[in-house]
């Protein structure tokens, strides 16, 4: 999540430089596991091409709630600041690069960087972002029908539409890809 602020926050680029240059860059196959729902999360990671997932079992039902794509990062935060288990597993979608940032080198970064203002700046708006989301994707989720969520998400994210299977679109929404294939032919049928 940090470096994708990089270009907003051009006055870090000494330490934006200094910390991109020690992640390591790996290519993943489709369907990689690089977090696994139960372990501790060792690693940030930054997606320099590809597409990946966040998931759970509910009910060994596997329910997608995120995705992310070039330039944008992504760890489970809470496993990895608090060494506890991860709620979800980190999976890639597509064939993938990324840009790994392990514990201890992201850990020293914060200590390098925890009194810049401008680093404290880039934190909180991150976590504004990220929050504002959340909360969107919640109320959503409480607020609106299925079909609604679908145009919602073409309306807002088409490009999840254009490049995700249709079975992690249905996860993600809430419904089988069976009940996603009606909505789609209803919304046709609109047009």
């Amino acid at each position: 999540m940090l470096f994708t602020f990089k270009n907003r926050f051009p006055n870090l680029n000494p330490y934006w430089e200094k910390y991109i240059a020690l992640q390591q860059r790996v290519e993943y196959p489709a369907k990689t596991t690089l977090l696994r729902e139960g372990k501790i999360a060792q690693n940030y990671y930054f997606i320099e091409k590809g597409c990946l997932r966040m998931w759970f079992d509910n009910q060994e039902k596997d329910t997608t709630f995120q995705f992310f794509f070039e330039n944008e990062g992504v760890s489970s935060l809470e496993s990895f600041q608090k060494n506890i288990p991860s709620a979800f597993t980190i999976e890639t979608i597509e064939p993938s690069v990324i840009q790994i940032l392990p514990k201890a080198v992201f850990n020293a970064m914060l200590k390098e960087l925890d009194q810049n203002p401008d680093f404290l700046k880039a934190l909180m708006e991150i976590s504004f972002e990220r929050q504002r989301h959340y909360m969107y994707e919640f109320l959503s989720r409480i607020r609106d029908t299925p079909i609604q969520r679908y145009v919602n998400l073409i309306k807002d994210r088409p490009h999840i539409v254009q490049r995700v299977p249709q079975h992690y679109i249905a996860s993600y929404l809430g419904v089988t890809s069976v009940h996603l294939s009606r909505i789609k032919n209803q919304l046709a049928r609109k047009k």
